[in-house]
């Protein structure tokens, strides 16, 4: 699992169709933050959720259940469905609307659409406590992952349905393989170029980042192939994260520079299409039971 939306998504979505439980949702929501809260943006969002309007206190982690299952409705089949915009591509979300930019900033949403013309987004953004800030400064400058105090969620009005995407997990797999090698050929130069004694092992990197997400767990329906798309993924992912901050150190012209930035931006997609499947299988599936 690599972000809230698609912790809830999955966990949400298996939760409708009976095959989790609401502790399991919450049990994998708290990974990410020891505290949730969720909020209406506008009284249609509101009306829609079942959260409070105009009083908009911040509600906690039950109510994004709530939230949940008020927009999906009693649909038997999936309703739910996760978003990862990026300038460029936006596809999944309703143009022209503050949930789209909201979305977009974030880099990722999750959609509920029970009835496509009364559907809900939720936008997820981690709060720190003022009393931290000085304590985050230390820690980045460490190479260490602050710990959020709350995970915030804001819901939104939106026309339309969930959005499905492609789940040829074999083309996905293919493709990934295809971006593993590249991926990691890139960083073999990266690394073979560096002059700078202190870079720490790029490999170890990699593998930290990747352990970093094995603890978020996925529903048990999830097909093999998904979760084994899923885990390639986050190891492209891990070596694109890598290579980027190992780029200015290994590279001694702008035009190498380029080049290197170059190689790696095609992969950012591959990951992103290829985790777009494999949610989309997980959610199918836990309705075929």
């Amino acid at each position: 699992m690599w972000c809230p939306s698609m912790s809830l998504s999955v966990w949400a979505n298996a939760w409708l169709a009976g095959a989790a439980s609401p502790d399991d949702v919450l049990d994998a929501l708290s990974l990410w933050a020891p505290w949730h809260s969720v909020t209406a943006y506008d009284s249609v969002a509101a009306s829609r959720s079942g959260l409070p309007w105009p009083d908009i206190n911040s509600t906690g982690a039950v109510s994004l259940l709530q939230t949940v299952r008020s927009a999906a409705g009693p649909n038997a089949g999936p309703t739910v469905g996760v978003v990862l915009p990026v300038p460029g591509d936006v596809r999944g979300l309703p143009a022209g609307t503050q949930f789209q930019r909201d979305a977009i900033t974030v880099g990722e949403a999750m959609i509920v659409a029970g009835d496509p013309s009364a559907g809900v987004g939720l936008v997820p953004e981690f709060q720190y406590a003022e009393d931290d800030l000085d304590e985050l400064a230390d820690e980045a400058a460490a190479d260490l992952d602050p710990e959020p105090a709350t995970l915030s969620w804001t819901v939104y009005s939106v026309p339309g349905a969930a959005p499905l995407y492609d789940s040829d997990l074999g083309h996905a797999e293919f493709e990934l393989r295809a971006a593993v090698r590249s991926a990691a050929d890139t960083l073999g130069s990266l690394r073979a170029g560096a002059t700078d004694a202190d870079v720490s092992d790029p490999r170890g990197l990699v593998e930290q980042l990747v352990e970093a997400q094995r603890r978020h767990r996925v529903p048990d329906h999830a097909p093999t192939r998904a979760v084994r798309v899923l885990e390639n993924a986050a190891h492209v992912d891990a070596i694109i994260t890598v290579s980027s901050g190992l780029i200015p150190i290994g590279m001694h012209s702008s035009a190498d520079v380029r080049t290197a930035s170059d190689a790696l931006r095609p992969l950012t997609a591959v990951v992103r299409s290829a985790r777009l499947a494999a949610v989309n299988a997980i959610l199918q599936s836990a309705w075929r039971g």
